[in-house]
C-alpha cells in the first residue's frame, strides 16, 4: 500500500473553486462591488429586448442606485415614468444587490 503524501483534512482538504473565490472576495471586500456590477449584466434579461435596445446600463453605486445610459430624450421620459415598474423587475429577475433608484443619462 502507497503512503499517501499529503493528509487531506481540515482546512487544507480541497474544495470547489467557487467557494474559495466567495471566501476570497469576501476577504478583500471585492464582494459587493461583483454583486452590483451582477446588477448590471441582468439589466437586459429583466427589462426586456425593446428596452434593452435603447438603453445601457453604466454603473451600480454603493447606496444603490443604478445609472442608465439612453439613447433619446423621449425614451428617458418614457423610463423614468417607468422606474418603479423597472425597479421591481430586477428585483423578480434575483438582483443580489437591490436597485433603490435609477437615474437616466442621455447617451451621446
Amino acid at each position: 500500500m502507497r503512503k499517501r503524501l499529503y493528509d487531506w483534512q481540515g482546512e487544507h482538504r480541497p474544495r470547489p473553486i467557487g467557494d474559495a473565490l466567495a471566501d476570497l472576495l469576501k476577504a478583500t471586500g471585492l464582494d459587493a462591488d461583483v454583486a452590483r456590477a451582477g446588477v448590471l449584466s441582468a439589466w437586459a434579461a429583466a427589462v426586456g429586448t425593446q428596452i434593452a435596445g435603447v438603453t445601457e446600463p453604466r454603473l451600480m453605486t454603493a447606496d444603490g442606485t443604478l445609472v442608465v445610459r439612453v439613447k433619446t430624450h423621449g425614451w428617458m421620459t418614457e423610463l423614468s415614468m417607468m422606474e418603479r415598474q423597472l425597479i421591481a423587475q430586477l428585483a423578480a429577475a434575483g438582483s443580489q444587490t437591490p436597485v433603490k433608484r435609477i437615474r437616466w443619462e442621455l447617451l451621446r
